[in-house]
């Protein structure tokens, strides 16, 4: 699983991504740090904090003008939507 979001470029990558995280957190649920939904999103929360970090640290360039309105209506869709 490790790397495999780099090569997201297009929606079908991210549709991709989401269900192979998925099936990542169901076949290695002993690798994951958060298990629950309420320890993933605080953990997404934390690293968004340090993201910046995480780029310098990586020696990528930190990702500019991300539309953060659109990453929430997905979170909130995958609240509501069956």
């Amino acid at each position: 699983m490790k790397n495999r979001n780099r090569k997201i470029k297009t929606r079908q990558d991210f549709i991709l991504f989401l269900r192979q995280l998925k099936n990542d957190y169901s076949e290695n649920l002993s690798s994951w740090e958060n298990r629950d939904v309420c320890a993933f999103l605080e953990g997404m929360a934390s690293w968004i904090e340090d993201m910046e970090g995480f780029y310098k640290n990586q020696g990528i360039p930190n990702p500019e003008n991300l539309n953060w309105k659109v990453f929430a209506d997905i979170l909130m869709g995958g609240k509501l939507y069956e």
